[in-house]
């Protein structure tokens, strides 16, 4: 959910180009290539990719969110990768500081080069506790803008077409955003009141919406006896607390969602630019589709795949959890929390979940998923083990 905001000379770039497009013929879109993802939590797709000539294979999250390309700062110093400090502030979720950057860099990916990128250098250590594998990188707007990207999360394939005409699926619905560095899309949402509204078109956020607390305060749109309930996630500062409820509807192009889970974020920094936009649709809505991504001419196509009618995850256990050092930690407890009720407590080390003893987060988070069911957490504290049982709540 890396936010770099330099919106300005994109929206004169991307003017110039549309009126460059009336004068000049189109060509047809060519084929460049296609590679798999991998899907984390929530959605998150991350890519296999090299830098230079360096044969190590790096994980990179594909981001419409990430206003360019960025490398973590671990895996930069590790590879040996020359940084130049700069004056540059990139704002996210949580935080507001200078980067480095690795300048004229290449990125390899399956079946294509991409030369002359600029990385911003970041900390994604809190990304890779939170999947359990490390996160070596940010791929945003700095590929996005080159290609039309196509990507199926039925089959876990990523296509890369050329800019130019390409036809899109009969079944669907084609979406024209305003296009900065970050996709902007107007969504109807219905609570309280209905309301129509700018929000961030955003595949790096595991989450399926959010909105800012101005947003939600200045609009109305939620219903004052339903209360949200606090919770901890991630964002580019680390971790940051947030608070989870539903909303009625919510309506993206002519596809309406019912009950949708929803994140309050108070965005001090304000990287949702509000009033301007109120927050951002996240990946774990948009995986419902199969998409194509097409800066170049502004559009973005949305097409129903077989999760689309998955049912959203409504559960609550009020604790959050990393991988840290081989171990999978209790970092935060929600006073009155299922977790709390459990009695598991901050610093607790999760041994098994159920009958899974996989050591793997990602896996334990899925059955944590089951709403109102009685679920065994094998814990260690202070060497010894112990057996808790936890009845994650619903949210609706």
């Amino acid at each position: 959910m890396l936010k770099f905001f330099c919106l300005l000379i994109p929206v004169i770039f991307t003017i110039n180009c549309q009126a460059q497009e009336l004068l000049t013929p189109i060509s047809k879109a060519k084929y460049v290539t296609r590679f798999p993802f991998t899907q984390f939590s929530g959605g998150v797709m991350v890519v296999k990719a090299c830098i230079n000539n360096i044969k190590d294979s790096l994980n990179f999250v594909l981001d419409t969110g990430s206003g360019g390309i960025s490398l973590d700062s671990a895996t930069a110093v590790r590879l040996n990768i020359a940084l130049t400090p700069s004056d540059t502030v990139i704002t996210g979720m949580g935080d507001s500081h200078k980067v480095s950057f690795a300048f004229n860099q290449t990125l390899h990916l399956p079946g294509l080069t991409i030369e002359r990128l600029n990385f911003h250098i970041n900390d994604y250590e809190v990304l890779t506790s939170v999947y359990g594998e490390k996160i070596d990188g940010i791929i945003g707007y700095s590929f996005f803008r080159r290609y039309i990207v196509k990507i199926n999360f039925d089959s876990s394939l990523i296509e890369v077409f050329s800019p130019g005409e390409l036809e899109y699926p009969k079944y669907g619905s084609t979406l024209h955003p305003v296009f900065t560095t970050l996709p902007i899309l107007n969504l109807s949402i219905k609570d309280k009141r209905k309301i129509d509204f700018n929000f961030y078109f955003d595949t790096g956020a595991g989450l399926c919406f959010l909105m800012s607390d101005r947003f939600a305060n200045d609009s109305g749109i939620l219903m004052s006896k339903r209360k949200p309930l606090l919770t901890q996630a991630e964002g580019m500062g680390g971790k940051i607390q947030m608070r989870m409820t539903v909303i009625k509807m919510l309506q993206v192009g002519r596809y309406k969602f019912r009950n949708v889970p929803t994140y309050l974020y108070s965005d001090d920094y304000n990287v949702t630019s509000y009033p301007n936009v109120g927050g951002l649709l996240g990946n774990d809505l948009l995986r419902r589709f199969n998409l194509i991504i097409n800066y170049p001419k502004s559009e973005i196509h949305l097409q129903p795949n077989n999760h689309f009618t998955d049912q959203f995850d409504y559960s609550y256990t009020g604790m959050a959890t990393y991988f840290i050092d081989g171990n999978i930690l209790v970092d935060n407890i929600i006073p009155g929390s299922p977790a709390e009720k459990s009695g598991i407590l901050k610093d607790d080390i999760i041994v098994g979940v159920n009958n899974n003893f996989s050591n793997n987060i990602m896996q334990y988070k899925d059955i944590l998923q089951m709403e109102r069911e009685k679920i065994k957490i094998i814990i260690r504290r202070n060497g010894e083990l112990k057996q808790l049982f936890i009845k994650p709540k619903s949210i609706l």
